[in-house]
C-alpha cells in the first residue's frame, strides 16, 4: 500500500498505544520502509514483550490443566523455561550491541525505559550462567563486561528451589552434594558496566532501574535529560540531588529498594536529596526498605502541593509515632503504609496526640482514592474515623494485618465509601481482635458498595456461609474478581454466583462441598460477559476424579474459554450428607 510516511507513523504510533507488538514486529520485518518507523515504536514498549518480563505460555496454568498436558509437560517444561531465557538473553545482547554501535538500526536509541535489575536476575539464575547460553551471550564485544566472582569448589552456595527441585530428579530424589561447578557472573558490577555503554546511546530514555553505584550514577545523569523516574538502591542516589536537578528537568518520581549491599542511605541524607530537587517536583516517592525517617518526613512536604503517590513498605517502629509529620502532603490521591514489624506500636494508646494528627491529615487528603495499610497500628481506627467524617471517596482500599481492632466501626464506616472499586481485607483471627459476629456487618457494609469490581475477602471472615455468599453476589452485579473465605459452601450458592454477568476470576479460599452436577450446572449458566473466567477451589473436602475433574476443565473451555484449579483438603469430621441437605434449603430460600 502506497501510504506517506506520516501516516505509515501515525499507525506505528497507534499500535504501539494498543500494545500490539506482534503487529509491530511483521511491520519491521515487511521491508527497509517500515522498517525504521516499526522499530522506533516497538523498542519504546521492548520491555512490555513476553521474552522481557518472563511470562510464557506456561505461566499461570492451573494444576488441572497441567494434568491435562502432563506428558507433553514433562517433556518439554526444561525446553520451555530455556527458550523463554535464550530469549530475554538475545534481546538483552541486541540492546547492548546497538548500543556499541554493532547493529544495523540504533535500537537503544528508541528505548524510554531501562531495567537493568532484570539483566542482574538474568545473569544470576543458574540456569543462565551453566548453560551454553551464557557463553554465547558474552561472546565477541560483548565480552569486555565479562566479570566472574571466584566461588571454592567446596564452598556452599544457596540454589534456587527449582534448581535443586530438578538436581533431585536427576539423582532419582537422592540428595546430593551440589557443588558449585563454575565461577559464578559478579552480576552487580556487570550491569554497571553495561549501563555505562547503554546510556551513551539512550537520549529518551525515561525510567532507570537498577542495582547502581553511585559514582556511575553520577556519570549516568547528565546523558539522561528526559529521565522522569529512578528506582535504585538508597546509597546510590547519596549527593546525586543537585545533578537531577541541573541536567534532568522532567524527574518526577523516585523509589528506594532494599537491594543495597553498600547500606541503605541516611535520614539526613536523603532528605538533603529530596531538598536539593527542584521544589514541589516529586510525584511520586516508594521506599521499600526499613528507611529511617524524620528529616525525610519533612522534607518530603517541600513537594507536597505536586507529591500524589506515596509508599513506604517497611517503615521501623520508630517512624510510626512521626507519620504526622507527613501533614504537609495534602494532595495524595495514592497512599500505602506498612509496618517494619506487625503492629509493633499501638498509634491510638500510646500516641494519641499522633494518632489525632494523623487522622487530621489524611481529612485534608480530599483527592485521596488509593489507600493501603500493611501490619500497620491503628489502620482500622483511623479508616473508620476518615470514613465516618470526610467527604474522601476512595476507588481502591487495601487491608492486611493481624486481626481487626475495632473491626463493627471499621465496617459500618466502610459502608460509606460507595465509590470503591478494588477491596481487599486481608486479616489473621486473633481472639483479642475479633468482634462477635462480623460475617453479618461485613455483608451489610459490602452490599452497600454496589461499583465493586474486585473483592477479596480473606482469613478474618472465615464465617461466611451460602446465604452470605448468595446475599453479595445478588448485591454486586459488576464484580469481575472475586475472592473469599467461608465456612463449607456448597452449590446452594451457584445460582446467585451465575447472575455475575461480568465475573472473570472466582477463588473459593473457604473449605467447600460442591459437587460436580452443581459446578457444571453453573458453567452451563455462563454468559459471554464470563469469557476466560477462572475458578479456582482451594479447600474442597469433597475428591474429585481425575474424569470428574478432566470434564468440569473440559466445559469450563468450551463455554467460556476458562480455566478450572482444585485442591482436596481432607477432613473426615465432614458429613456430606448434612452439606446437601442445607445446599437443598438454601436453594429452597432462593427460589422464594
Amino acid at each position: 500500500m502506497d501510504l506517506p510516511d506520516d501516516i505509515w507513523y501515525m499507525i506505528s504510533t497507534e499500535l504501539r498505544h494498543q500494545r500490539d507488538l506482534n503487529t509491530l514486529f511483521n511491520c519491521a520485518c515487511s521491508g527497509k520502509r517500515l522498517a525504521p518507523i516499526a522499530l522506533t515504536n516497538l523498542y519504546r514498549i521492548r520491555d512490555l514483550a513476553p521474552a522481557f518480563n518472563g511470562s510464557s505460555e506456561l505461566d499461570g496454568m492451573s494444576y488441572v490443566s497441567r494434568l491435562v498436558h502432563e506428558k507433553w509437560v514433562s517433556r518439554n517444561k526444561e525446553s520451555q523455561k530455556e527458550r523463554y531465557m535464550n530469549k530475554r538473553a538475545r534481546l538483552w545482547r541486541t540492546i547492548i550491541l546497538s548500543s556499541l554501535g554493532e547493529t544495523l538500526y540504533p535500537y537503544s536509541q528508541h528505548i524510554r525505559t531501562l531495567d537493568l535489575q532484570h539483566l542482574s536476575q538474568l545473569l544470576s539464575n543458574p540456569m543462565f550462567t551453566q548453560s551454553g547460553t551464557c557463553q554465547d551471550f558474552f561472546r565477541g564485544k560483548i565480552a569486555q563486561f565479562k566479570v566472574e566472582k571466584e566461588v571454592s569448589s567446596t564452598s556452599s552456595c544457596r540454589l534456587e528451589a527449582w534448581e535443586i527441585i530438578n538436581k533431585l530428579e536427576e539423582n532419582r530424589g537422592k540428595i546430593a552434594q551440589f557443588k558449585v561447578e563454575k565461577d559464578l557472573l559478579d552480576a552487580r558490577e556487570i550491569i554497571n558496566r553495561i549501563g555505562e555503554a547503554i546510556t551513551k546511546q539512550t537520549p529518551l530514555l525515561e525510567e532507570l532501574t537498577g542495582h547502581v553505584r553511585r559514582e556511575a550514577l553520577s556519570r549516568w545523569i547528565p546523558r539522561l535529560p528526559r529521565l522522569t523516574y529512578l528506582k535504585s538502591g538508597g546509597a546510590a542516589i547519596e549527593g546525586n540531588g543537585n545533578l537531577i536537578q541541573l541536567h534532568c528537568p522532567s524527574f518526577k518520581g523516585l523509589s528506594i529498594s532494599s537491594w543495597d549491599s553498600d547500606g541503605t542511605i541516611s535520614d539526613r541524607a536523603l532528605a538533603t536529596f529530596l531538598i536539593e530537587l527542584r521544589p514541589q517536583s516529586l510525584q511520586s516517592f516508594k521506599a521499600h526498605n526499613d528507611q529511617d525517617t524524620e528529616e525525610s518526613f519533612q522534607a518530603l512536604c517541600c513537594h507536597g502541593e505536586l507529591l500524589t503517590e506515596l509508599k513506604f513498605d517497611m517503615l521501623p517502629p520508630d517512624a510510626i509515632p512521626r507519620i504526622s509529620l507527613l501533614k504537609g502532603c495534602t494532595k495524595l490521591v495514592s497512599l500505602s503504609l506498612g509496618d517494619f514489624e506487625p503492629a509493633s506500636t499501638d498509634l491510638e494508646a500510646n500516641h494519641n496526640d499522633v494518632f489525632l494528627e494523623t487522622i487530621a491529615w489524611l481529612k485534608e487528603c480530599r483527592q485521596l482514592r488509593t489507600l493501603a495499610f500493611t501490619n500497620f497500628p491503628s489502620a482500622t481506627s483511623l479508616m473508620a474515623s476518615i470514613f465516618f467524617e470526610s467527604s474522601i471517596q476512595l476507588t481502591s482500599l487495601k487491608y492486611e494485618g493481624e486481626g481487626f481492632p475495632d473491626t463493627e466501626r471499621f465496617l459500618l464506616a466502610l459502608a460509606n465509601q460507595t465509590s470503591l472499586r478494588l477491596l481487599s481485607l486481608q486479616a489473621s483471627q486473633g481472639a483479642e481482635a475479633r468482634d462477635p459476629g462480623p460475617a453479618s456487618v461485613l455483608v451489610e457494609s459490602l452490599s452497600k458498595l454496589v461499583n465493586l469490581r474486585d473483592l477479596r475477602v480473606g482469613e478474618m471472615f472465615d464465617d461466611l456461609s451460602n446465604r452470605h455468599i448468595v446475599r453479595l453476589a445478588r448485591s454486586l452485579p459488576e464484580l469481575e474478581v472475586w475472592s473469599t473465605d467461608g465456612a463449607m459452601l456448597n452449590d446452594g450458592i451457584w445460582g446467585a454466583v451465575a447472575s455475575l454477568r461480568s465475573l472473570r476470576r472466582l477463588e473459593f479460599h473457604a473449605q467447600t462441598v460442591f459437587t460436580v452436577d452443581g459446578i457444571l450446572d453453573f458453567i452451563d449458566k455462563l454468559g459471554p460477559g464470563n469469557q476466560g473466567l477462572f475458578l479456582d477451589l482451594k479447600r474442597s473436602a469433597r475428591e474429585f476424579s481425575w474424569e470428574e475433574q478432566k470434564l468440569i476443565q473440559e466445559r469450563i473451555t468450551e463455554k467460556v474459554g476458562g480455566d478450572f484449579d482444585y485442591y482436596y483438603e481432607i477432613d473426615p469430621s465432614i458429613s456430606f450428607s448434612s452439606a446437601e441437605s442445607e445446599s437443598e434449603s438454601e436453594s429452597e430460600s432462593e427460589s422464594s
